[in-house]
Parts: structure tokens; C-alpha cells; sequence
């Protein structure tokens, strides 16, 4: 009886609560768009971070900043984080101080409005099935990094169903040795329980984001891709206190 009175209370504030993140998101969305038809995303970054915070606090969502965002003077970055919701975007974005771009799922570029969003803001998309269109993606992803540009990537390649983390895939990492690029582990807690897989409502929640120290080329040269795979994994792992994923990383 207990738990059936909760999912209907739960229910009824999810119903409360979409139409708010609707709303906020479509006029915050829109006067992105807008801007971006005039001013380089690039220039925008200050904007994009407003907007990621009025998005987030629309869907009752507070956030927390663990750790040393790194400084954009000392870049490129690769920022490789534990992927728990859709709301982990808004987050990262809220909260990293430089223009970022990112390697996403293709599905997300016919979605309304966002669709347009990922396009003009430089998101490169990525066909997982596809081993070829997977490879050039980071190929792009590469030459990006190359000229000076810091990217997100979600090395679990998709989100987490049970709250807990996937076993990274080796793509960010054969990046990562191509490049030399600083790799900036983060860790985030909080937004699986605010926005499950397969579950429509949003509950109100508080996000943590979690900054590791940066990974330097001169660490992790010698590494072989599964080597430098495993040591960010664990390090993620910590950052997001995701007990299974340490053993599981001191297992392997």
C-alpha cells in the first residue's frame, strides 16, 4: 500500500514537474538557437552554461561541484564521464568553464529542437552499430582535438540501466593515445535517480559532479589502449563512489 501511494505521489509531481522543464527548455532552447544564427557557438559558451542551468533547475534539479574544473587555458581536454541520465549533458554543461564539443548517439539529431541544437552547436554524431561510421566519428573526433577543441565523450557509449557503471569501450581511448590529449575524468552522481532509463518521470533531485585531476599524455604514453582503459574506469569509478565498478576494475 505504501509503495503504491508513492509511485501515485511520484506520478502526480512528474506531472508537475514536465511541463515546467518543457517550457524552460523551449524558451531557453529557443533564444539559443536564435543567438546561434548571429554568434559562433564557440562565443556562446558563457550563454550555453546559463541555459544548462535554467534547464536543470526547471526539471528541480541543484548541483554540486566536487573537484577542480580544469582551466580552458591549458587544454584541449577530454572530458570521459559515467553516463546516468540525459540530464548528465546539462550538467557537464552547467558546469565546464570552455566551449566543448562531443561525440553523441545519431538517433538524438532527429529530435525536435534538440536535433537542430547538437547540429549548430558541433556535436559529432556516432552510428555505435556501425564499425566503420564509429571509426571515422572518431576520426573527426581526432582531427577536432588536434586543432585545439576539448570533447565529451561517455566512454559506456549509452546509459546506464541499473544506476550502476557499464564497461567502458576502447574507442575515447584509442583518442586518446592518438592525440596525446589530457583526459579529465568526472564522475557524476545523482541524475540516475533523478531521470531513470525507461522511466518517464523526473523526480527533484540534487546532481553531483565530481572533477578528478587531469590525465597527462606523459602518464599514460606507454599504456596500452585496455591499460589506459582500466585506470580511467577506476578512477570514474571513485569519483562517482561506485563500489561494484572498483571491484570490478581491480578485478581485471
Amino acid at each position: 500500500m505504501k509503495y503504491t501511494l508513492q509511485k501515485i505521489f511520484n506520478s502526480i509531481l512528474a506531472l508537475i514537474i514536465w511541463p515546467l522543464t518543457v517550457t524552460v527548455f523551449g524558451i531557453s532552447a529557443g533564444f539559443y538557437l536564435l543567438c546561434t544564427i548571429f554568434i559562433s557557438p564557440k562565443q556562446l559558451h558563457i550563454l550555453a552554461r546559463t541555459v544548462c542551468r535554467f534547464i536543470l533547475l526547471g526539471a528541480g534539479q541543484l548541483f554540486v561541484v566536487k573537484g577542480k574544473i580544469p582551466d580552458p587555458r591549458e587544454g584541449p581536454y577530454l572530458y570521459l564521464f559515467n553516463h546516468q541520465s540525459y540530464l548528465d549533458p546539462f550538467v557537464l554543461g552547467a558546469t565546464i568553464k570552455e566551449y566543448v564539443s562531443a561525440v553523441g548517439g545519431d538517433f538524438q539529431f532527429n529530435w525536435p529542437v534538440w536535433g537542430t541544437i547538437v547540429k549548430r552547436y558541433g556535436v559529432i554524431p556516432i552510428i555505435r552499430e556501425n564499425l566503420t561510421e564509429a571509426i571515422h566519428s572518431l576520426s573527426l573526433t581526432e582531427d577536432a582535438i588536434k586543432k585545439g577543441i576539448s570533447f565529451l565523450i561517455s566512454p559506456e557509449g549509452t546509459r546506464t540501466v541499473t544506476g550502476k557503471m557499464m564497461p567502458f569501450k576502447k574507442g575515447p581511448f584509442h583518442v586518446s593515445l592518438n592525440t596525446g590529449v589530457t583526459i579529465v575524468p568526472v564522475g557524476i552522481k545523482g541524475a540516475y535517480n533523478s531521470y531513470r532509463r525507461y522511466d518517464w518521470r523526473i523526480y527533484p533531485g540534487v546532481i553531483t559532479i565530481q572533477y578528478g585531476k587531469p590525465v597527462k599524455y606523459d602518464f599514460y604514453k606507454n599504456m596500452t589502449v585496455e591499460q589506459l582503459r582500466d585506470d580511467i574506469y577506476g578512477r570514474i569509478a571513485n569519483l562517482c563512489n561506485d563500489a561494484a565498478a572498483k571491484i570490478r576494475g581491480k578485478s581485471k
